[in-house]
């Protein structure tokens, strides 16, 4: 079985794996961080908050023994109902030192946390403890009293602090984030059946049965079941950036109160009284544009494209209301109106045309940005591109575009920071939706609607106002002599589509390709193995357009230029040896974007050929993503510039006053103590538990 590489090949030729000599220690957790990912589950939300976790503690660590004013996001801080105090810490002799130790330390007590067993059922933090050993750490200093000057003392204490946060931040962490209240409103469907007898509501999502379930992650989670939605309540998850007052909206349904973080409103939806209505027509035209783009993914394709900058990218606008939609996108062409750029900004020099079958183009953009096996998901895959940029040696790390170069820690705290940020908020905001509206997906909708027939011409066979719309080339019905007509031309009028053959037609993906040929449209497949074929959580809106498009902006945002270092961001995926559930491409494809939002275009694009998208979920999660990421980095640069608008809990002078607690531990309804070596007067005590829960507040009576 062939396996394809990483993402961590991307753009830049970064490798995969432990960072190398002259890397800081930010980005060596981070690597191993993606490693845990990459081995984990795939549930991208919940990665996605690890990643801004991740980002916490590492700032954090570094904004401790900041002297030039940055203010620590947890660290002295309330954050979503949790408090989190801190007196600061003595200034070290070396300063570089303390915070490598610190950010070690916090990272392997959390990352050793979140990754505690592994897919098989085992301990899985083995590798973290080899990483420490190899830095001369010792993993058995369990102490968080940080004011004795101990970076790791630091490093624990933040690591504690963050997992608390975590434990009551509404993810439900100690539950393994399983939802309260979401019950799937269709029966679910067996994939292998033909058509879809079981869908209740054609807008609502409808589980899938399968023979195995092995997620884009390539770990076996149900054999021979129906996998659950995926963190359709994480609405609740306390945000980075977004903010309750303008962005949240409450949806009552079924009894319960449902958040939704930026609602876009309801997506097209099928009226099943009046099929004929403008939301109905838009509903039916964009499974069909799913449908047509299916037919582009052939192993053999005549049809060439250019896919360099000089004809992709370069979108002057995207279309705000689910009318204009039809306008954007090239039913049959496949792709959107961009423009190309003719110049190469930073070159002066034209982007040279890169030629390839449409095809092989198509199919390795669904695979690329699908993240498949053995992926980091779309969180994690914008954290690889971020420190490819970082590794380009044309690259100069100043904020924003400004000021002086930052050191490689300075850089990689503060990107982090400001990304695990905006990804954070992308997932809250992005599956708020998808559990509210509970939207269908192409597989459900495409096989319901065929089933039912053609819903163009009342003269022709197999009419329904419910079935597709046909489109000569593309959609039509079986006729006498067909291939699919049947012995006995039990078949005719049947409806018909143009699509890859599906999984079914591979035997070895090594040597293997399906192809495209006309297929019975109620067994239509997704472009995906048959263990996955579409991700286990409703469509609207899509996940990888709204993480994309926050990400990129981000990366415009912090890097102060919105073209990748030279102009050009690249990956090549070799001839033959790339796709993996089928043989391809039968060229070297060299995927190439001018800017970070050309990338997430690109991105959104695939979704839809990737058959896991229509239209009418993509250009809303992008429209959201751009909101949400630049949102996360106005946040995450009043924090590096000390004008964070927070709740802090007051600091402590620069000479700690020392304090004693007893009796310790104590019982609840008990009596303690609480005993300073320095004046108090005019100010109040607060107690709180390792938790970060507090226990008691008061003026103390005497002074000392």
């Amino acid at each position: 079985m062939r396996f394809r590489c990483s993402l961590a090949l991307l753009l830049l030729a970064l490798a995969a794996g432990p960072a190398i000599a002259g890397q800081s220690i930010a980005r060596r957790w981070n690597e191993e961080l993606l490693i845990g990912i990459r081995g984990d589950v795939a549930r991208p939300p919940i990665h996605a908050r690890t990643l801004f976790h991740f980002a916490i503690a590492a700032y954090d660590a570094w904004a401790a023994y900041d002297t030039l004013g940055a203010t620590p996001y947890l660290l002295g801080h309330r954050v979503g109902g949790f408090t989190c105090p801190f007196v600061g810490v003595p200034c070290p002799v070396d300063i570089q030192a303390a915070r490598d130790e610190a950010i070690s330390y916090a990272e392997y007590r959390l990352l050793s946390e979140r990754f505690r067993v592994n897919t098989a059922g085992g301990p899985a933090t083995r590798w973290l403890y080899g990483i420490m050993e190899s830095m001369g750490y010792d993993t058995s200093f369990a102490s968080t009293d940080y004011t004795t000057g101990s970076p790791a003392a630091l490093g624990n204490y933040i690591a504690q602090s963050v997992i608390a946060l975590g434990l009551q931040d509404g993810s439900n962490e100690q539950g393994d984030y399983a939802y309260q209240h979401y019950s799937p409103y269709n029966p679910a469907l067996y994939v292998f059946s033909s058509g879809d007898s079981t869908l209740i509501d054609p807008n609502r999502w409808q589980p899938l049965r399968l023979f195995v379930f092995i997620d884009q992650s390539g770990q076996l989670i149900v054999p021979g079941g129906t996998p659950k939605f995926i963190a359709p309540e994480w609405g609740n998850v306390t945000p980075f950036a977004l903010d309750p007052n303008t962005d949240l909206t409450r949806h009552e349904r079924g009894g319960v109160s449902w958040p939704v973080w930026d609602d876009p409103g309801p997506p097209p939806m099928l009226d099943t009284l009046d099929a004929d209505s403008p939301s109905s027509r838009l509903y039916k035209w964009g499974y069909e544009l799913v449908a047509a783009w299916s037919s582009h993914l052939k192993a053999a394709d005549s049809v060439m494209v250019d896919v360099s900058p000089a004809s992709i990218g370069n979108l002057p606008h995207y279309p705000i209301t689910a009318a204009a939609l039809p306008a954007f996108y090239d039913l049959e062409g496949g792709g959107d109106r961009s423009h190309g750029r003719p110049f190469n900004p930073r070159t002066g020099q034209p982007y040279v045309p890169e030629y390839v079958p449409r095809g092989d183009y198509a199919r390795v953009i669904s695979e690329f940005w699908a993240d498949g096996p053995t992926s980091e998901t779309p969180p994690g895959h914008w954290f690889v591109i971020l420190n490819g940029v970082g590794d380009d040696p044309r690259f100069v790390k100043r904020l924003g575009g400004e000021g002086a170069a930052l050191d490689d820690l300075e850089w990689d705290v503060k990107a982090y920071f400001a990304l695990g940020g905006a990804l954070h908020d992308a997932a809250i905001a992005c599956w708020s939706i998808k559990g509210y509206y509970d939207a269908i997906r192409p597989v459900t909708a495409i096989r319901w609607m065929a089933m039912r027939g053609q819903s163009s011409d009342r003269a022709l066979p197999h009419y329904s106002p419910l079935g597709l719309p046909l489109k000569p080339g593309y959609v039509e019905l079986v006729q006498h002599g067909d291939s699919l007509a049947g012995a006995n031309d039990e078949n005719v009028g049947r409806v018909k589509l143009l699509a890859w053959r599906g999984p079914t037609s591979i035997r070895n993906p090594d040597t293997d390709a399906a192809g495209v040929g006309w297929v019975f449209a109620e067994k239509w497949w997704p472009y995906q193995r048959p263990s996955f074929v579409t991700p286990p959580f409703a469509g609207y809106t899509s996940g990888h357009s709204t993480y994309s498009r926050a990400a990129a902006e981000v990366l415009t945002r912090i890097t102060g230029d919105e073209y990748f270092p030279g102009g050009l961001g690249e990956f090549v995926a070799p001839r033959n040896s790339y796709l993996v559930f089928e043989e391809g491409p039968s060229v070297d494809v060299r995927l190439q974007w001018a800017t970070y939002r050309d990338a997430a275009d690109q991105c959104s694009l695939s979704r839809i050929w990737g058959g896991i998208h229509p239209p009418q979920d993509d250009i809303p999660g992008r429209l959201i993503g751009r909101r949400i990421g630049q949102a996360a980095v106005d946040l995450a640069e009043r924090y590096f510039s000390a004008t964070a608008h927070v709740a802090a809990a007051p600091r402590a002078p620069a000479t700690p006053i020392a304090l004693a607690v007893y009796p310790n531990p104590v019982r609840a309804g008990r009596a303690f103590t609480v005993q300073f070596d320095a004046s108090l007067a005019g100010h109040a005590a607060e107690l709180f538990s390792v938790a970060g829960q507090r226990v008691a507040s008061a003026a103390p009576a005497d002074p000392r």
